[in-house]
């Protein structure tokens, strides 16, 4: 549940605060007739990705073992591929988006064209839509309990809009960079535990071999189907026998993530730094 709640906000905060810095930009600049073409971008992206989002779970509904293993392992390794790349185009991009946006606004408003008024918010909706569909997806698949899932997924919509919806009204309170930098973190995290789970779904069927079927096992302590043992399945992957080859990938993953994650901020630092000391 609070695995699919942190998608659903993450994601949906990214594309409540597109919609948000347009819409008070166009408050602030007097033109409030592009409300119209921006809400019907939205409708259009949110329309899109529930379509794409019925796809997906209609396919997988309709396979069988093995098929069924190689497609769900073949969408945690997809969703942790786009999970990873939008952590760090986020962490690039959260100082400048609001700039970038008002540009592209300002350039619509100069041509009077409602449809790019149109594209610009169906692609902020469409794109985040379609990330967290296949993101919830893959999370449904190591969550014990779909229900519990799909309400956290609510929930963290609701609280996604609830955001969204301040930052029209004042975005001076809210800290882009340390929000993402927090949650981004976190969503390593879990996107560690969806490849671990990526990799077992392909020693199940001997696609990638485990090595050692299970290098410990620790269900006398931490049982897999106890509360706790599912709030860590869902969470940070967790698996109380894992095999070898997916202790490897996931030590391997959050080794160079991290890694990777600190240095570029240390690198967006120093180029922060280099104007003032010129």
């Amino acid at each position: 549940m609070f695995g699919s709640f942190l998608i659903t906000v993450r994601e949906g905060i990214e594309a409540a605060l597109v919609i948000g810095i347009i819409l008070a930009y166009l408050t602030r600049t007097g033109n409030r007739f592009g409300f119209k073409p921006v809400w019907i971008g939205t409708a259009l992206g949110v329309l899109a990705s529930l379509a794409a989002g019925v796809i997906v779970y209609l396919v997988a509904g309709g396979l069988t073992s093995p098929a069924e293993e190689i497609f769900e392992g073949s969408a945690m390794l997809l969703a942790v591929g786009m999970l990873t790349w939008m952590i760090f185009w986020m962490r690039k991009q959260s100082v400048n988006i609001k700039k970038h946006l008002q540009t592209q606004v300002q350039s619509a408003l100069s041509g009077r064209s409602s449809l790019a008024l149109v594209l610009i918010a169906f692609l902020a909706v469409v794109r985040e839509g379609i990330e967290t569909v296949l993101f919830l997806f893959a999370a449904t698949r190591t969550a014990e309990s779909p229900l519990a899932s799909t309400i956290g997924g609510f929930l963290g919509l609701i609280t996604a809009v609830i955001i969204g919806y301040a930052v029209y009204k004042s975005t001076s309170w809210f800290n882009m960079r340390q929000f993402f930098n927090a949650t981004s973190i976190i969503l390593i995290l879990f996107a560690a535990g969806l490849l671990a789970h990526g990799i077992h779904e392909f020693n199940e069927v001997g696609v990638i071999p485990s090595v050692i079927d299970h290098v410990w096992d620790v269900n006398n302590l931490i049982p897999e189907k106890a509360t706790f043992g599912r709030f860590l399945t869902a969470l940070l992957g967790y698996n109380a026998n894992p095999s070898l080859t997916e202790i490897i990938a996931y030590a391997a993953y959050m080794a160079a993530t991290l890694s990777a994650y600190f240095n570029l901020g240390n690198i967006g630092r120093q180029a922060r730094l280099e104007p003032q000391r010129g």
